[in-house]
């Protein structure tokens, strides 16, 4: 039975000297390919082909090299010589601006004299002429000899400075008459004044009867209300108008805070000139 399996088996019973043939085979090729100088490998002959095929890619490299620089040269030229046409071009530009510039200055000079020869010589600057005084009216004929300018029997002038004095005494007393029929204007001042209580037991009615008690001349009181301070505690605010010239602040407040017994203090809210 095993003779049988191995006679139905499929496989080489003499791989190996199959194997040597074709060893052989090849290297005969390979003697035979190194005499003549060409290569049957497929192997050999891609390698051969690539070489050949980068050697095509450099000499074509190197030859568009070669036509570029050749080529460079007549543009670098041309940039040369316009480079040079603008260099002169500007060259003379400038020297005809400079002419103008002369030619300018040349006709500016002309004009000046040309003004100067119709209209005359220009006034010295900062130069102030006055003019003459005119001669007075009541003025002296002009003295013959030195001894005329001794006045031994006085002049009319002591007359005129006396006349003038009294005209000038006069005005001013009719001004100081205008000035005192003219009323004073009286300096007031509205001042609204919180006046603060010890606590909130405090009759507040009897506290602003208190206050309105105090009275002088220049001194006017005007409206009133409580406003809350805490704790149910209220606050007095009084208002009035006084005469600055009569009435001292200071001193009304001193007055109110005579009544140590209802009033704790005394603050100014508001202080208004009239």
């Amino acid at each position: 039975m095993a003779v049988s399996a191995l006679a139905q088996e499929k496989f080489w019973i003499n791989k190996s000297t199959y194997d040597a043939a074709e060893r052989s085979h090849f290297e005969r090729l390979y003697k035979e390919s190194r005499v003549s100088g060409c290569s049957e490998d497929p192997a050999s002959g891609s390698l051969a082909n690539e070489v050949a095929k980068a050697r095509q890619h450099i000499k074509k490299g190197l030859q568009c090299l070669n036509n570029i620089s050749g080529d460079s040269a007549v543009p670098s030229q041309d940039l040369i010589g316009r480079l040079t046409y603008l260099e002169n071009d500007n060259r003379e530009l400038h020297a005809t601006v400079k002419a103008l510039n002369k030619h300018i200055t040349d006709l500016e000079a002309a004009i000046k004299k040309l003004e100067i020869t119709v209209s005359g010589p220009e006034p010295a600057p900062y130069l102030c002429i006055c003019p003459a005084k005119p001669p007075s009216e009541k003025a002296s004929p002009p003295a013959e000899d030195d001894d005329d300018d001794v006045d031994l029997f006085g002049s009319d002038s002591e007359g005129e400075d006396a006349e003038a004095a009294k005209i000038r005494e006069e005005r001013l007393a009719a001004y100081a008459a205008k000035k005192s029929k003219k009323p004073a204007v009286i300096a007031k001042s509205s001042i609204v004044l919180d006046v603060k209580p010890w606590d909130d037991e405090t009759d507040m009615k009897a506290m602003e009867a208190e206050v309105r008690k105090i009275t002088c001349d220049g001194l006017l009181w005007g409206a009133a209300k409580l406003v809350p301070l805490a704790y149910k505690i209220h606050k007095l605010q009084i208002s009035c108008v006084i005469e600055d010239d009569k009435v001292s602040v200071d001193w009304l407040t001193e007055e109110i805070e005579k009544n140590d017994e209802i009033v704790q203090s005394v603050d100014i809210a508001a202080f208004n000139k009239i």
